[in-house]
């Protein structure tokens, strides 16, 4: 079944922006392409890092757009992963707390937006291509392959707002493909984070409920969510940082994680970057609370997971691997190990 509300937010989906200058807009009879735009500034190029020391914020381009994004490196080190019986929200699941290393690594600044994930989604990176005939660079190629979501049947921005909007509704596996379409299109690796580097880099080198302290009355300065969100995600970056850097790590919307939902996870993992990789859709992790969430699930040691339910009112049979559309509070972020895994490493986090 296809409902043909998702062909109208294709057609009207975003204004393009070409790094040649054009505009493109999708329209119901084609792909129509108006008057050159000035050129946009260059965006820093990733630091070459090779060790920590080296590390530096940069900001990416997605090749052939003008879409970009920012990264922030996270320093490796130590932490106390889940939260004391003492602390007000505490649940079972969030103990027992542990020791957890963690290698450095990079973290988007920022959601994914849509305007970033439109670009895979919508497969627009190959329509400007054919518009403008430009050639395939070797990066688009490797890139042109990576499966591409079916169109989804009904505008899952649920009319809450789009450009320089959280993406949201996407399943983990269309979260990971994308995280891969978007390896091969910048030639950078790029992943979703395991559940420990999420906490270890929401916490940011805190030891309290939230990255700003323990006093949920401040969370309105950090974070949208069921108190001062009206009901609807916001744009990225309107509230402050936490310390290291990272906007709405707290509130907004919640993040997919790698690792499969246990109860009992911290008995299972190891303490040296641990993960549980998912292999079933039910239930996996994620993590931050969101614009409908309270304060308890906000805390940096709050756990959440997918569930059935997040696709209750997909009317396809079956129903989607790409989509959750009952899940307009589910989002994710990227990160880049400072460490490229090898081939046979990166096994572990499909």
């Amino acid at each position: 079944m296809f409902n043909l509300g998702g062909w109208c937010r294709e057609m009207q989906v975003v204004k393009f922006g070409l790094r040649c200058g054009l505009w493109c807009v999708v329209l119901g009879a084609g792909v129509a392409v108006s008057a050159a735009e000035p050129a946009a500034a260059t965006a820093s190029k990733p630091a070459l890092a090779k060790t920590e020391q080296e590390m530096q914020r940069y900001t990416q381009e997605i090749d052939g757009t003008e879409a970009r994004f920012e990264m922030i490196p996270i320093k490796g080190g130590t932490f106390t992963m889940g939260s004391p019986a003492s602390e007000a929200g505490h649940k079972d699941d969030e103990a027992p707390q542990r020791k957890v290393t963690i290698a450095p690594f990079w973290m988007g600044k920022h959601e994914v937006t849509w305007d970033e994930y439109d670009i895979w989604s919508y497969s627009l990176d190959t329509r400007r291509r054919e518009i403008t005939k430009q050639p395939s660079t070797a990066n688009d190629k490797v890139a042109d392959a990576v499966t591409r979501p079916t169109k989804p049947y009904t505008d899952m921005t649920f009319g809450m707002g789009h450009d320089g909007y959280p993406a949201i509704c996407m399943t983990q596996l269309a979260a990971k493909t994308y995280c891969e379409w978007l390896s091969a299109k910048t030639g950078h690796y790029y992943r979703l984070p395991t559940e420990a580097e999420w906490e270890y880099a929401c916490r940011a080198g805190t030891t309290t409920a939230y990255s700003f302290g323990d006093d949920p009355e401040k969370l309105g300065d950090y974070a949208w969510t069921i108190d001062n969100s009206d009901e609807a995600y916001k744009k990225i970056g309107l509230k402050k940082p936490n310390p290291w850097g990272l906007y709405d790590m707290h509130g907004n919307v919640a993040e997919w994680c790698l690792d499969q939902y246990f109860p009992d996870s911290y008995k299972k993992a190891g303490a040296d970057n641990p993960l549980i990789p998912a292999t079933k859709e039910y239930p996996i992790v994620v993590r931050g609370g969101s614009w409908e969430a309270d304060a308890e699930m906000c805390r940096s040691a709050a756990r959440n997971f997918s569930d059935p339910e997040w696709k209750v009112q997909d009317p396809q049979l079956p129903k989607s691997i790409w989509y959750f559309t009952d899940a307009l509070f589910v989002g994710f972020r990227v990160v880049r190990p400072l460490q490229e895994p090898t081939t046979a490493e990166k096994a572990r986090f499909k």
